[in-house]
């Protein structure tokens, strides 16, 4: 990215420093110099061959005081770039599902599974679907904040209005649509190349919650000449792949709640409040409670992620940016 003659961008906000990059562009943190606000800000070139900043933005806008949707503040164009700027947020739950060692317990996918699944029941409401559920995309709040263990949904640039918002007519189901998403996670649809609409998210946030337990997925490693050939053997792997098979071992809610949202039609909506159900039957079969506690909030002999992170030297990371569709 080419250096800019002073640090200063959209009238008043001060670049502080690099803090994520993927195949759209490069998030940085700055200052807000009228109220000394952290915020962060996202560059994009531009001449990009598939610009998403200003659909994200206006996608920000519709989603305004939506429930654990980060506030947006700007955007505009600075030299060769355009720019977003948005709340500055804390670690993603890649970040935290690396940091414990790459497995969480079922008490804390309950957890997190009822606080995604509301989100993305937000933003299915305002006649959008996400189209790029990964745990890259879900962010905690500041560390040290109040919502320092609120989620966060971000990244909006894969989002699509699926019906109409004021006669709530749906999109027509077409065939031989191009991969939208992330491979690992995608539901087997959109590999068939099916036009995506409600059930694909939830689908999608179905492969999240087994990997997770899992630590990983069947499909995960699958080795290929090319992309394309990659993309289908995961597809078919799913394909292969029972419910019951990938849900062994662990609690039967998970088979349900797959079994459910692959069974869904193109146009249904889905029941959100029998999903959440079975993450509460799932934690109460286990003789867990939800008291708001994640695995994460035991690391460093339970002084939380924060403490863990300062022992390890690192830096908090915020990614507000889509990688490759599988890495």
């Amino acid at each position: 990215m080419a250096s800019f003659s002073s640090n200063v961008v959209g009238v008043h906000y001060q670049v502080w420093k690099k803090i994520g990059e993927g195949s759209f562009g490069i998030v940085f943190s700055r200052t807000d110099l009228l109220n000394n606000q952290q915020v962060a800000i996202k560059f994009e070139p531009r001449k990009s061959d598939a610009p998403q900043l200003r659909d994200e933005y206006r996608t920000y806008k519709l989603l305004e005081r939506s429930s654990s949707i980060p506030n947006v503040y700007y955007f505009g164009q600075e030299g060769l770039y355009n720019i977003l700027v948005i709340d500055l947020l804390g670690p993603s739950l890649e970040d935290l599902f690396d940091t414990c060692n790459r497995r969480f317990s079922t008490k804390t996918v309950v957890i997190i599974g009822k606080q995604i699944l509301s989100r993305i029941q937000t933003i299915h409401e305002k006649n959008l679907i996400y189209r790029d559920i990964k745990p890259d995309n879900f962010l905690l709040g500041q560390p040290g904040s109040k919502a320092a263990n609120v989620i966060y949904l971000v990244d909006f640039g894969m989002g699509k209005q699926y019906r109409d918002p004021k006669t709530k007519q749906h999109i027509p189901y077409r065939e031989r649509k191009s991969l939208s998403g992330t491979a690992r996670y995608m539901s087997i649809n959109t590999h068939l190349g099916r036009e995506q609409s409600r059930r694909d998210d939830l689908v999608a946030l179905g492969h999240i919650f087994m990997y997770f337990l899992r630590g990983e997925l069947p499909w995960q490693g699958l080795k290929a000449a090319t992309n394309k050939q990659k993309y289908e053997k995961i597809g078919e792997k799913k394909q292969t792949t029972a419910i019951k098979d990938l849900c062994d071992g662990f609690p039967e809610e998970f088979n349900k709640y797959l079994s459910y949202v692959r069974n869904l039609g193109f146009e249904d909506t889905p029941d959100y409040d029998y999903l959440r159900d079975l993450f509460t039957e799932a934690l109460k079969n286990t003789g867990e409670v939800e008291d708001g506690e994640y695995d994460w909030m035991k690391l460093n002999h339970s002084k939380g992620w924060e403490c863990y992170q300062a022992t390890e030297g690192a830096e908090c990371n915020t990614r507000h940016l889509s990688p490759d569709l599988e890495h």
